[in-house]
């Protein structure tokens, strides 16, 4: 169990295609349970699909470029770059 994580308890209904998938995650690992290898599932899914703005490391490079002075102010963003028509 992690120190200082919430746990939510949740009963799903999932396919046997995902449940397959769920047991090879556990056993690669080593886990002890689907709970576990949920939760890699789901972090894996987090750094790999989740957009560059929701990742910290993202919030934390964006700090350090404006703390450099390097950025240029604009004023409607979508419309400076072609994103509105």
């Amino acid at each position: 169990m992690l120190i200082g994580v919430n746990m939510v308890k949740a009963i799903i209904d999932i396919e046997e295609k995902t449940n397959r998938v769920i047991n090879i995650v556990k056993a690669k690992y080593g886990l002890k349970d689907k709970s576990q290898a949920l939760n890699i599932i789901v972090k894996h899914f987090e750094e790999c699909e989740l957009e560059p703005e929701l990742r910290p490391e993202f919030v934390e490079r964006l700090k350090t470029v404006m703390k450099r002075g390097k950025t240029v102010k604009v004023k409607d963003f979508a419309k400076e770059f072609g994103l509105k028509k």
